[in-house]
């Protein structure tokens, strides 16, 4: 009976490539693999001990495991004698190909990545950005997605955001209301003053508190036809809205009711009665 001889099928080949060289290929690979996930399991503890957002987070874990599966297949391909000089390259080509062909995307991952590290604002704020005005739903890589005050969905390109002005109106606590109301010249400086106080004092949200945000009334401008008053009151930032929609029609009640005449513009025409055509 002809006995099992292991060296040769450990030495059997083809080509280059010998059964005891795959098979040490494939053990090689288990433990790199394996200490790849080690490396991705501490590396993500350590990024949990700083204040960075969760996507932020999963997108650096992401490239961090595709950095050392590449570098797992690099160190295989050349234990099995493959030349990965030329697989270095043909990558390199490969990646320039397909920056080029999703250059847009990727500078949307780029505004996404700044957004992230920024924090500009964060989610249930109130941004305007990229020329729209909404609350901030979800700020993902690619595209924040902002819900807009008559309830549109509008998902806004991080590269649009990224490179405009961005206005939060969440971020601080309080928060001004400005109005300007047009009163007669015939109407007492006084009698206006008194009539947009009694409106302000029947609007229980403006903070009068508060020693440095005191309520403002003051004569802004004197117009063609009528004296322009600005009014200034601080509020909650989440009672902006309905004080301003409120002040309007308080301010329009307390002149009707002090005889207040909220002009517009208009053309006062005087006709002179002409004397007799001479004879």
């Amino acid at each position: 009976m002809p006995k099992f001889d292991i060296n040769k099928i450990l030495n059997f080949s083809i080509g280059q490539l010998t059964v005891e060289k795959v098979a040490s290929a494939i053990l090689l690979f288990v433990l790199l693999y394996i200490a790849a996930r080690i490396l991705t399991k501490m590396f993500n503890k350590l990024l949990s001990r700083f204040p960075l957002d969760r996507t932020l987070q999963n997108f650096i874990i992401s490239i961090c495991k595709v950095c050392l599966y590449v570098l797992v297949g690099l160190i295989i391909a050349d234990f099995l004698g493959v030349p990965t000089t030329s697989l270095v390259a043909v990558f390199s080509v490969a990646g320039l190909a397909i920056s080029l062909s999703i250059q847009n995307t990727l500078s949307n991952l780029a505004g996404g990545v700044i957004l992230l590290i920024s924090k500009p604002f964060a989610a249930d704020n109130y941004v305007e950005a990229g020329g729209i005005g909404g609350t901030v739903k979800e700020i993902g890589l690619i595209y924040t997605k902002v819900a807009t005050p008559d309830n549109k969905i509008i998902h806004i390109p991080n590269s649009d955001i990224s490179s405009s002005r961005i206005i939060n109106y969440s971020t601080e606590e309080f928060r001004r209301v400005d109005a300007v109301y047009s009163a007669s010249y015939d109407a007492p400086l006084e009698v206006v003053k008194q009539s947009l106080q009694t409106a302000i004092n029947g609007i229980p949200e403006i903070l009068k508190e508060l020693e440095d945000r005191q309520p403002l009334i003051v004569v802004s401008n004197y117009g063609e036809s009528a004296i322009d008053y600005t009014v200034r009151v601080w509020v909650k930032n989440c009672d902006y809205w309905n004080v301003k929609f409120a002040l309007n029609g308080a301010v329009k009640y307390s002149f009707d009711k002090n005889d207040v005449e909220m002009t517009y513009p208009h053309l006062n025409v005087h006709l002179v009665e002409q004397s007799a055509a001479k004879s």
